[in-house]
């Protein structure tokens, strides 16, 4: 009986000992996009505000239809930090539209359109573009 449960023993060290935990790591598969704008590259628009168009073929149909969106700007009092849009500073709202082949970047005064000014910092752009799988 003693040598049976030493040898059952012995089997089952040794099962245990031969099993191997895989580690599987996947490669992230979010992309981001970084991009400056500078304060002269901003368009007045005829309701004045002012506007900045990137056009990035990257940004297409599948983009638009199934992956997810964030977009980040450098934070205007703190170039150690950003903020995510759409948000308002100073009743400035900064805001994107994002279409097949580009995104355009909004700023407006939020009291009164006419009155928006231009901004007068270099903005750092942050896209991050996150894929998913649609479902139904």
């Amino acid at each position: 009986m003693k040598k049976l449960t030493i040898l059952m023993l012995c089997i089952a060290t040794l099962g245990l000992a031969s099993c191997k935990k895989d580690t599987i790591i996947y490669p992230p598969s979010a992309k981001t996009y970084n991009r400056y704008i500078e304060p002269n590259q901003w368009v007045q628009n005829s309701n004045g505000t002012f506007s900045f168009t990137w056009n990035k073929p990257e940004f297409d149909g599948v983009t638009l239809d199934d992956e997810g969106v964030l977009v980040y700007f450098t934070h205007p009092t703190n170039d150690n930090s950003d903020v995510q849009l759409p948000y308002t500073f100073n009743y400035t709202v900064y805001s994107y539209e994002l279409f097949s082949g580009g995104i355009t970047f909004d700023v407006q005064d939020s009291r009164n359109l006419t009155s928006s000014v231009r901004p007068s910092y270099r903005i750092l752009v942050k896209v991050v573009v996150i894929p998913s799988e649609y479902a139904d």
